[in-house]
């Protein structure tokens, strides 16, 4: 299988494909990358491979999403692996997903602003430690290619989540039925479904990562519907659960 060499972007947050990442790029071996991308041809894209830092691991001060207002701040200066452990490939889950950055704006600070997008999920096999910023070895991880009869279990599977997802954000931010999002402004492709879903449900790392990593969609969606129908039940009994404040202000996919 081919694979490629990336700069690596660890987070406390899974990245799906097809799914929007807002980052607010501080820390110096980050910005160290940013500049570096911004070297390629406006053409070719800006790739950057986004993982998500195992439970219980430090992690990078590095924010995700775009804040109105940054305080000024001198460049955070750590090495490469800083805060990673002596092997930083097992401070990593071993699956993520490459980014493409559409835009990455330097600020008058020399911080970055960045909006960037999920394209491909792909394996680590190795990280480099070397350079101003970690870089990996990775492999693309491909979507098992469903049989015919599972290809119809999907698109059946997808409209029960849909089902399941609406009733959930129903529960989550205490809304009237014609408030929500109209089936009209949802993905009908199982797969874009399958990654939707995993990204806009609140869920902790570890379930992110499981469903990131699903072997195909069928099964992300089957594990999807459990989960759905558990934390909408929950809800259901925690009204007041404080997740709910989660829906009223702005989001990230993560």
């Amino acid at each position: 299988m081919t694979t490629a060499r990336l700069p690596l972007f660890p987070l406390n947050a899974v990245l799906f494909p097809g799914l929007v990442l807002p980052l607010n790029v501080f820390e110096e071996r980050y910005r160290a990358m940013m500049r570096e991308l911004l070297k390629s041809d406006e053409d070719e894209p800006r790739r950057f491979v986004v993982v998500a830092i195992r439970d219980g691991r430090e992690i990078a001060p590095t924010a995700t999403g775009m804040p109105e207002t940054v305080a000024a701040a001198p460049p955070t200066e750590r090495a490469p692996a800083e805060g990673f452990g002596p092997d930083p490939i097992q401070t990593f889950h071993r699956v993520g997903c490459v980014a493409d950055a559409a835009t990455i704006r330097e600020r008058a600070d020399g911080s970055f602003e960045v909006l960037a997008t999920g394209t491909t999920r792909v394996r680590l096999l190795s990280v480099d430690t070397h350079g101003p910023y970690l870089t990996a070895e990775v492999e693309e991880v491909a979507e098992e290619p469903p049989a015919d009869d599972e290809a119809d279990e999907a698109g059946a599977l997808a409209e029960g989540v849909l089902r399941a997802f609406r009733s959930y954000q129903k529960r989550l931010a205490g809304a009237s039925e014609r408030s929500l999002t109209t089936g009209a402004d949802l993905p009908d492709d199982p797969s874009v479904v399958s990654y939707l879903v995993a990204a806009a449900t609140v869920l902790d790392i570890p379930t992110k990562q499981r469903l990131l990593q699903a072997p195909d969609t069928a099964t992300r969606l089957r594990e999807e519907l459990t989960l759905l129908r558990k934390e909408t039940a929950v809800i259901r009994h925690l009204p007041s659960l404080p997740a709910a404040d989660l829906t009223r202000a702005p989001t990230h996919p993560n």
